[in-house]
């Protein structure tokens, strides 16, 4: 099976931070990474032709040949971690302008709240697998 992508922020700290929580909590390696910024995050928005538009104040979650932005990206990825996460996947009833407007006031405000990194984050040896590169 495929894995999962995940495109993310790469100079944001808390885009990082989530990136960390989602690496301890995918038991089974289901999902890559890729900052955005990074040449291969750049080639896999080009090859599946994701416009910079939305990948500006958003994660990018791509699961086979579709993507999800936003909320819907955010559950999405829920689903591959382990109880009691995968739990939260079940708010993807609540409807998609509601969930993102949730998720926007976060996405306007994260650089205010947790700051910025001045480049991507480089992953140690042990995580390198994780990263597409």
């Amino acid at each position: 099976m495929e894995p999962a992508i995940l495109i993310f922020d790469g100079v944001c700290n808390f885009c990082n931070c989530f990136i960390n929580s989602i690496i301890d909590r995918d038991p089974k390696k289901r999902i890559k990474f890729a900052a955005s910024q990074s040449e291969a995050g750049k080639k896999i928005l080009k090859k599946d032709r994701i416009s910079k538009n939305k990948v500006k104040d958003s994660l990018i979650f791509i699961e086979g040949d579709k993507y999800h932005t936003r909320s819907t990206a955010f559950l999405s990825i829920m689903k591959y971690l382990k109880f009691p996460y995968f739990l939260l996947y079940g708010l993807i009833i609540i409807p998609r302008c509601i969930r993102d407007e949730i998720y926007e006031f976060i996405s306007r405000n994260r650089y205010k709240w947790f700051g910025k990194r001045t480049s991507c984050r480089m992953p140690t040896k042990k995580l390198k697998a994780r990263f597409l590169n």
